[in-house]
Formats: C-alpha cells, structure tokens, sequence
C-alpha cells in the first residue's frame, strides 16, 4: 500500500497517509490511457456546425429560362451551388463525434494515470486548502512553498472551499476540481498534481473496483454529499 507524506501549505510534514493500493499502485497502461484519452477529447467536440445545401437555401424552384436558344449556361435552379446565395456543395455538416467507452476502462486508465504520478514523485497530498481569505498571491504562495510555482498543476479538493476556488480562478497554470472531477486529460495534462486529504479517500472510494456499488451514477454518488461534478 502506497504511503505518502501528508503536507500543510508550508511543505510541512504533518503526517502519513496509506493511499488505495488498487487505485495508486496500479501498473501503467499506455495503450488504456490513449483509448480514454481519444474518447475524452472525442465527447468533449460538439459537432454542431451545419453549411445549408440547395434543399436548405430559399428560392423558387422554377427554371429561369429555357434549355436551349438563348445562348446562355444551362441552369435549372437558382438554388445551385453556383449561384450567389445558392446551396453550399459538400460542405460540413453536424455529427456526432463521441466514442462510447465502458466505465471499467475509464477508470482503469484514470487509476493508471494517477499510479503513473505518484511513482513520478509528482502528486502529493496536503492536510487541506484553508486560506483565511480569497487572495490569488496566498494561493500562488502556497504553490511556490510546495515546488510546483512554476508548473502546470491541478488541486482536487472539496467544491465547497470558496477561498481555494476564487483564490485559484486567475492563475491560468492552475485548476481547481472537485474529487468527482478528475479525469483523464487533466491528469495528463497537468504536470503536478495535489490533493487534499479528503479527496484522496474519496477518490480511492470511487475508484476501488472491488466496492459494492449500486445503479447508474456510482461515481457521482459517490461523492454526493460533497461535490456535484460529473466522475470521468
């Protein structure tokens, strides 16, 4: 079982805590990570542009003159592609773009990823975010005395810190997330990754996958009486 050094905002030690093993000790998986990554991205696009054909433009049906005689192209349409304000020929049009991946595999690469960090030594866990007050400098301190100042970094803590989430809202290299929040792209994407003591349990809670669970909704349920994201 995984046993990291429990840290206060000052890189203080404060303590040990016994991370999941099944959650923090799993093997690294690429091949799990690029297939939940893929889909992340893949639901993340909204697939809503739409160019209107000559069935979609307005405009009489009718043809405007004669086939042959007059000396002029053929036209059968004022709607054709070739006229100004006709329909547009082989243009983009809406889609659905999500890959449907089951839940056993998202969050097998999310337990891979996050194992991937900690052997890295780039996850730590904090006793928790207090800041007496909502000040972007405490917030940028706090990152600073724990080495990750200058690094892309994602905290997970409980959504209900209102000090932590307006402290963090302008520091671009940061991002703030619920424990039901985590997903695969923001742990990849971020280099740093901190989480407070109550949302490393929760997270190793939801991620077990030897846990009872109930019906559809696990995860969120999971952390429902904290948070209100949706588990990646």
């Amino acid at each position: 079982m995984p046993t990291v050094k429990v840290r206060n905002l000052k890189n203080e030690e404060v303590g040990d805590f016994d991370l999941s093993d099944v959650v923090f000790g799993a093997e690294l998986n690429e091949a799990l990570i690029h297939t939940a990554v893929k889909a992340f991205l893949a639901n993340a696009r909204q697939g809503t542009v739409g160019t209107k054909t000559r069935g979609d433009v307005s405009g009489s049906g009718r043809k405007l003159w004669k086939q042959k005689g007059t000396g002029r192209a053929r036209i059968a349409s004022i709607r054709s592609p070739l006229w100004k304000g006709g329909g547009n020929a082989h243009g983009p049009q809406s889609r659905d773009w999500s890959q449907p991946i089951p839940k056993k595999m998202r969050r097998g690469a999310l337990r891979s990823a996050l194992s991937e960090r900690l052997r890295e030594g780039n996850l730590i866990v904090v006793d928790k975010f207090s800041f007496g007050q909502p000040k972007t400098k405490d917030f940028i301190a706090a990152l600073g005395a724990l080495g990750f100042g200058d690094s892309k970094t994602l905290i997970v803590d409980a959504l209900d810190n209102d000090n932590l989430l307006l402290a963090a809202r302008n520091v671009k290299r940061a991002k703030v997330v619920g424990s039901s929040g985590v997903n695969i792209y923001d742990v990849l994407y971020h280099e740093k990754l901190v989480l407070s003591r109550r949302a490393a349990e929760q997270i190793g809670r939801a991620l077990d996958p030897q846990r009872t669970s109930g019906p559809a909704g696990e995860m969120e349920a999971e952390a429902g009486s904290a948070e209100t994201e949706e588990a990646a």
